[in-house]
C-alpha cells in the first residue's frame, strides 16, 4: 500500500488491510506480525499509527500481544470465521448498494454476477 485514501484514518485503512491479508490466509493464525517500528517504516507511517492499528484489531479479537514477544495473528478459529463471513457480508452489501443506485434490479445483480463468475471460472475474465 504505497497510498492512503483521504476519506478513511490511516490506521483503519492499515487495519483493513491486515484483516484481508488473515481472511486470505496471507497471514496465518498464530504468525507473528512485523515489529510496530518495521510496519511503521514499510508503510511509511508513525509507528504511533501502527500502534493504533493493532490496538484497533486487537479490540476486535484478530490480533493478540503477546508480552516480550509480539503481536500475532489470533489462534481462535472462531473468530478469524467471524471476521471473514464480516468482510464478505460488508464487501457484498457495498456491492449491491452501488448497483442498486445505478439502478439495477436484484434479479440483474444477480444475472450480471453469476455471468461474470461463469466467465472467470472459465477463465475468460
Amino acid at each position: 500500500m504505497d497510498e492512503f485514501n483521504a476519506s478513511k484514518p490511516i490506521y483503519l485503512q492499515l487495519a483493513d488491510r491486515i484483516s484481508r491479508q488473515i481472511v486470505s490466509k496471507e497471514l496465518k493464525a498464530g504468525e507473528k506480525l512485523p515489529s510496530v517500528r518495521d510496519m511503521g517504516i514499510k508503510y511509511s507511517v508513525n509507528p504511533n499509527t501502527i500502534q493504533r492499528t493493532y490496538s484497533e484489531l486487537e479490540r476486535e479479537g484478530i490480533l493478540e500481544t503477546k508480552r516480550g514477544q509480539g503481536t500475532f495473528v489470533t489462534e481462535h478459529e472462531e473468530r478469524l470465521v467471524q471476521q471473514r463471513n464480516q468482510l464478505q457480508h460488508e464487501q457484498i452489501q457495498l456491492f449491491v448498494q452501488v448497483m442498486q443506485e445505478m439502478g439495477y434490479s436484484s434479479q440483474e445483480i444477480i444475472a450480471g454476477l453469476n455471468d461474470y463468475l461463469n466467465k472467470f471460472d472459465a477463465g475468460d475474465e
